[in-house]
């Protein structure tokens, strides 16, 4: 099975405060979100992480990708510097790469970190499952709704948690009425 996850931000502290998010502390936030990881994907699924995986931690990303289930394929967010740089970390991945294509559900669907504004195969029914706005409801966010085929896979607005596409696009919804 196919999973989505986008901005975990693993270690950083500073998302506690810009996502609001639900944590006492970095240790706190990070503990539970590996637990609904693990709760939910299996060692054989394969989960999409669509960038900014661990920024500003005092641990190295292999720390968190080495207690990680599932098959794991990175596509590059802007905070993803210090992982890309360790060869260890690197090792945890499928594959490494800023632009991703792919079928699930029997749905193509285009994978990139930044939402694009038209992706590949758009006009022919593509999905687009981006991340890097986490849930700022901003002029991109306002953009993005207007695209009937884009999908956020930030955490926040995911349970913390990867998701299957069809979650995906249930969450999106609730996300664009909130």
């Amino acid at each position: 099975m196919n999973f989505y996850i986008a901005d975990t931000h693993f270690g950083h502290k500073n998302c506690l405060t810009f996502d609001n998010r639900p944590f006492e502390s970095i240790e706190e936030m990070d503990r539970v979100m590996i637990e609904a990881w693990n709760h939910t994907v299996g060692q054989d699924d394969e989960v999409y992480i669509l960038g900014d995986f661990c920024f500003k931690s005092s641990a190295k990303s292999r720390n968190y990708l080495s207690r990680l289930t599932g098959k794991k394929y990175l596509i590059t967010g802007n905070h993803d510097g210090v992982t890309l740089k360790d060869e260890e970390a690197r090792k945890y991945f499928e594959i490494i790469t800023p632009y991703l294509v792919i079928h699930d559900e029997g749905e193509r669907i285009v994978l990139c970190h930044y939402p694009i504004a038209e992706w590949e195969g758009m006009r022919k029914g593509a999905w687009h499952i981006y991340g890097h706005i986490h849930a700022n409801r901003d002029e991109t966010f306002e953009f993005m709704k207007t695209r009937e085929r884009a999908l956020n896979a930030g955490c926040m607005i995911n349970n913390y948690c990867p998701v299957t596409f069809k979650q995906l696009v249930q969450n999106n919804k609730i996300y664009l009425k909130g």
